[in-house]
């Protein structure tokens, strides 16, 4: 079927013919018929991609009147790229209609926005923050709205915008018909489908909640201290990759992207510390392609419409699965194909199973590739790079005789080795030195066998083993002060993960950490004095792993910095609600009559904070939320080669010089590269 066999206008098909559109895609073909032929709400389920933009836009362009004043279609939709990139859809699809179509958005001079409104709106693309701003100034007036289109849903309110949809649905007349598009269906979308729409028409393609098919799903399973070298590796082996990494926080997101920076990679970060102007020169970079690739957040990436990504790569699985469904959905997009690739720990296989099940998908178990196959590769694409190198004859004329006596005692082999070997020694080098980075099944059977235990031990009150205590008990070295941490081994916890969690925040190096013990509830580690100040201010409510981080100073009997055992009875007390088990009943420890979610705790111990009391009512539980350290793997190696790139925190961010000899041809449009 034709886009003209669909109904649509004669001026809104001479767009789509200039545009190039052919052939309608399954959701176009399923709902727009249904909205032109009458006002009925709609529900549209489908992946980023599948062109929900023109599934909604096109009858919405065909049925609005140009000629109206006030706003007569209201697109809401979470992200101010979003908005942007659906506002210039709209405009291209009625480029032969007399329609103004203004687009609010948080970030930009709001007057301008009203001035904007006053001239005369047909349609409307805001972002919930602004338009509720707007409503509330009433600089804009939805009275007059007919269809009300919420494009990604799921993602507006994983965003908290709940309330701010609330208000403006409410502000919209009873009779207007509600269009809802959404990737996933979790409960509160049902809830807005329930509250907002009647008998709504529903499109699906595919089953709810399920990925697109054209995504391949990869899982490479590696010791938590590999991660960024894995990260690296598989850049490596796909050297034309143009595509998206996701961490969980900004400051992962930062780190990862500075380091891939430094070692000469084509990579910037987009996170919630950047400021309106940065997001904006990234994104422009990134889809110019000057930029390989974006490490970004999951709230950062959130309504980003780039066509042509190759890869996604989860540094870290998302807590909630549908941020996985949207993560993988920004590749194959389009009916093209793609990768979504996974680097997980040796005790996440759980979660990779968790997502099969939800979103209908199977995982491939990938095995990393060995250093001489990523050599191999970067070896042909450096080889192809010089022969499609642009010779300028005239420029370099001038040059050959001198250049042709240098070569003349060598031979042609000669020369060959020697000019790949500038740029590819370096290549050799690192990954001479690299080993295997899969995490072996053995890996994974003793990561296992410690959840198990783990497990046990929690549930039987375990004790931690008598010379832990000894050891503890004879307080911190010489210049060290002990700090408590509110989070151990059944969060996730080990001694790579938590000094990583600790450099990360505070910028030391791992020098300035001292002994560290990790027990099943909580934990300890030592640091120098001089930075004791700099760990409770940093490192205090940051996040690992979904789990807020408490940390305190250790105080013994008199006050003085220590962690004396001082306490009878082990981690288990009268258990309602605390971390204990075993006897019935045993005096102190972390168990007791717990309250108000805390620890619970019979007789304070000596070594924990303050408040950690005998009632129990202060917590150190705190709610779960996301996080991951970025790898502290060695920072040499990586050659992706040429684009201009900044520093990666925060801040203005300074062009630096060009990255010669990165590895592989570099991905500006127009610039060439020693590779």
């Amino acid at each position: 079927m034709t886009f003209k066999e669909l109904g649509l206008k004669s001026e809104v098909l001479k767009s789509l013919t200039e545009m190039g559109f052919e052939a309608p895609t399954p959701i176009q073909l399923e709902a727009i018929p249904n909205l032109l032929a009458s006002d009925s709400d709609l529900v549209g389920l489908a992946q980023t991609g599948t062109g929900k933009t023109a599934a909604f836009g096109l009858p919405l362009v065909n049925k609005v009147d140009g000629k109206s004043r006030t706003p007569q279609g209201l697109v809401v939709c979470p992200t101010r790229e979003l908005c942007l990139q659906i506002t210039k859809d709209l405009e291209n699809y009625s480029k032969y209609l007399d329609m103004n179509i203004v687009a609010v958005y948080g970030g930009a001079d709001i007057r301008r926005q009203v001035t904007q409104i006053n001239k005369g709106v047909s349609i409307v693309v805001a972002t919930p923050g602004r338009l509720v701003d707007l409503i509330k100034r009433k600089s804009i007036s939805l009275a007059d709205v007919k269809y009300v289109i919420l494009d990604e849903a799921d993602e507006m309110l994983n965003m908290g915008f709940k309330e701010d949809l609330d208000l403006i649905l409410e502000s919209t007349p009873k009779e207007r018909n509600v269009w809802l598009f959404s990737a996933t269906m979790p409960k509160e979308v049902e809830r807005i489908s329930k509250n907002y729409m009647h008998n709504p028409f529903e499109v699906s393609i595919g089953h709810k909640n399920q990925s697109n098919e054209n995504i391949e799903h990869i899982y490479y399973a590696v010791k938590e201290r590999d991660r960024y070298a894995a990260l690296k590796r598989v850049i490596d082996f796909n050297p034309d990759i143009y595509g998206l990494i996701f961490c969980r926080t900004r400051m992962e997101t930062a780190s990862v992207a500075d380091k891939l920076g430094k070692e000469g990679y084509s990579a910037e970060p987009l996170h919630g510390d950047l400021s309106q102007v940065q997001r904006d020169r990234v994104m422009d970079r990134f889809r110019k392609k000057d930029i390989q690739i974006l490490v970004a957040t999951d709230v950062a990436a959130r309504g980003l419409d780039i066509d042509n990504i190759t890869h996604v790569l989860n540094y870290n699985l998302p807590d909630d699965i549908e941020n996985y469904t949207h993560r993988s959905g920004r590749t194959a997009r389009a009916g093209k194909k793609g990768q979504s690739i996974v680097l997980i720990n040796t005790r996440e296989n759980y979660k990779i199973k968790t997502i099969e099940k939800q979103i209908r998908v199977t995982f491939e178990a990938g095995v990393l590739p060995k250093p001489e196959d990523i050599c191999a590769i970067q070896l042909t694409k450096l080889i192809q790079g010089v022969i499609e190198t642009e010779v300028k004859e005239k420029e370099i004329e001038k040059f050959m005789p001198q250049i042709m006596a240098e070569f003349e005692e060598l031979s042609k082999e000669e020369i060959v080795k020697k000019f790949v070997s500038a740029e590819f020694n370096r290549f050799i080098d690192y990954y001479s030195k690299a080993g295997d980075l899969n995490a072996s099944g053995r890996d994974s059977e003793r990561g296992g066998e410690r959840e198990d235990r783990g497990r046990r031990d929690r549930d039987r009150g375990y004790d931690e083993d008598r010379s832990k205590r000894r050891d503890r008990a004879s307080g911190p070295e010489s210049g060290k002060t002990r700090f408590f941490v509110s989070v151990g081994n059944r969060d996730g916890l080990n001694p790579g993960g938590l000094l990583r969690l600790i450099c990360d925040n505070t910028g030391l190096q791992s020098g300035s950490i001292g002994k560290i013990d990790i027990m099943p509830a909580f934990s300890f580690f030592e640091a120098d004095q001089s930075e004791t100040d700099n760990i409770l201010r940093k490192v205090n409510g940051s996040e690992y792993e979904g789990t807020t981080v408490n940390i305190e100073i250790t105080k013994d009997k008199s006050g003085g910095s220590s962690d004396r055992g001082g306490r009878s009875g082990g981690f288990a007390g009268k258990r309602e609600g605390g971390f204990g088990g075993g006897s019935p009943r045993r005096e102190g420890g972390f168990g007791g009559q717990r309250r108000e979610g805390g620890f619970g705790g019979g007789s304070r111990r000596d070594d924990a904070p303050r408040g950690l009391d005998s009632q129990g009512s202060s917590s150190f539980g705190g709610g779960r939320s996301r996080d991951g350290g970025s790898s502290s793997a060695p920072r040499e190696g990586g050659f992706r080669g040429g684009s201009e790139r900044s520093s990666s925190f925060g801040g203005e961010r300074t062009s630096g010089s060009d990255r010669k000899g990165g590895f592989g041809k570099p991905f500006n449009k127009g610039k060439k590269s020693s590779f």
